[in-house]
């Protein structure tokens, strides 16, 4: 049964969140800025220019709480397991829900002093939280944007995100926005991402098909949820199960499939002569498996601030060699645009990315992309930047040292501090309940 962690203590946890943002802003923020990796990435961390440590008691994205991220095609109940989680049921606050198309906007269920909607052009004006960057999605998507506030325990830990159905046979510009552009910021910062399906919805269309394109590199986050198992009789529900797996075989290319939660997701009794007990275990492993991201969420913080100080080093290492090699091609009578041409063309006949995997630390694959490059040299000319050794002060420091020293040992260590800190004689079925039978309380008996 999902436990919210009661003996966390929260001074230890806003300790290390304070140490992270420092982290941030002191070691990766200025290569970050120095370099506009945000014009580079779309995956940039948005902590707002201008506003420093102390002034206010979030930073975007990273004092965020975990988001959990519901996709599917349409009718397949991601609304009302939603409803569901949050008892929300047969209440004038549950999420409306119907056999036909019912969600046209992307809703954000979130914790609040009392029940109220936010529209969505009052989310992304407002810089405590952090879906700010949605407004590069323009006033037609931000239309469809809407937030729920309310007083809810479980909505002190996590944020849900409910998503329009998908449905095939409507083309992208027919909504009106960047569909897929829109979910792929979504699953860019979700913590846990529920794709529902229902045994009526198992084909995979071309909309289907580009969504988990843009999973792909995600499949940790991913539950598969085969959702109203409880309308078939056992020996249809294990047809249907496989259906799903060989509709999503192509589509999900890892060596170890996703986890698949098999049961009905709302909070009345099961249909007779069904595998009750089957479903009713499934429910409670979908439980324990949300709460493990609630109680991980700090350290899942820090591995992402960690990921993006690389991305900012790598991208800030190109920068510099793109520099490098463009002052020792030039001489007096050469053409500045034609020689840069020449690099940004073809950076692998100068070793530009090939250099870069020489140093610590540097994975090939995160490696951006080399044409990525071309547009944002078009935007950004090279001569308005400086090489990395010039970007040093004596106050200061040097700003490759300083990420360095961030993502090899203050981040590594601020991750073992919060490990140390965890009571390492509680076993498994202490903070589980292994051994006693589970009480669901969220189903209605």
């Amino acid at each position: 049964t999902l436990r919210l962690a009661a003996e966390e203590k929260s001074g230890d946890y806003a300790v290390a969140l304070q140490r992270l943002r420092k982290i941030y802003h002191n070691s990766i923020k200025p290569m970050e800025q120095a370099y506009k990796y945000n014009e580079l990435r779309q995956h940039e961390i948005s902590a707002y220019p201008g506003r420093t440590l102390g002034d206010s008691a979030t930073d975007g994205e990273i004092t965020s709480k975990p988001m959990v991220l519901f996709l599917g095609p349409w009718s397949v109940g991601k609304s009302s397991m939603i409803n569901y989680l949050l008892g929300l049921q047969d209440t004038p606050y549950q999420l409306y829900t119907g056999a036909e198309p019912t969600t046209s906007e992307f809703t954000v269920i979130m914790h609040g002093e009392k029940i109220r909607s936010v529209e969505g052009i009052v989310m992304a004006a407002d810089s405590s939280r952090s879906f700010s960057p949605l407004e590069k999605f323009g006033q037609n998507f931000l239309e469809k944007l809407i937030g729920i506030e309310m007083p809810h325990k479980l909505l002190e830990r996590v944020t849900f995100v409910d998503t329009p159905g998908i449905i095939e046979n409507r083309k992208q510009q027919e909504r009106g926005y960047p569909f897929n552009d829109v979910c792929q910021w979504f699953i860019d910062r979700a913590d846990l991402i529920f794709v529902v399906f229902d045994p009526t919805k198992l084909d995979v269309g071309l909309e289907l098909e580009m969504l988990f394109r843009q999973l792909k590199g995600r499949e940790s986050q991913i539950r598969i949820i085969l959702n109203k198992a409880d309308s078939l009789a056992t020996q249809d529900l294990m047809r249907v199960y496989g259906a799903l797996f060989w509709s999503l075989a192509p589509l999900i290319n890892v060596t170890e499939p996703p986890r698949v939660y098999v049961s009905s997701f709302w909070p009345y009794d099961y249909a007779p002569n069904t595998s009750r007990e089957l479903f009713k275990r499934e429910e409670i492993s979908l439980l324990e498996d949300l709460n493990q991201v609630i109680e991980n969420r700090l350290e899942n913080k820090i591995a992402f601030i960690r990921q993006h100080g690389i991305r900012v080093r790598i991208h800030g290492l190109l920068v510099d060699r793109y520099v490098q090699t463009f002052k020792e091609k030039m001489s007096f009578f050469s053409d500045p645009e034609l020689v840069f041409k020449e690099i940004v063309d073809d950076p692998d006949k100068f070793y530009i990315f090939k250099s870069i995997l020489a140093k610590t630390n540097v994975s090939k694959f995160d490696l951006p992309n080399r044409d990525a490059y071309r547009d944002f040299f078009g935007i950004n000319p090279v001569t308005s930047f400086k090489q990395l050794s010039a970007q040093c002060s004596y106050m200061g420091g040097c700003l490759l040292e300083k990420i360095e020293k961030a993502i090899t040992a203050d981040l590594p260590g601020l991750l073992s501090s919060i490990n140390s800190s965890k009571n390492p004689t509680l076993s498994s079925c202490e903070a589980t309940g292994c051994g006693e039978k589970p009480k669901n309380r969220y189903r209605r008996n």
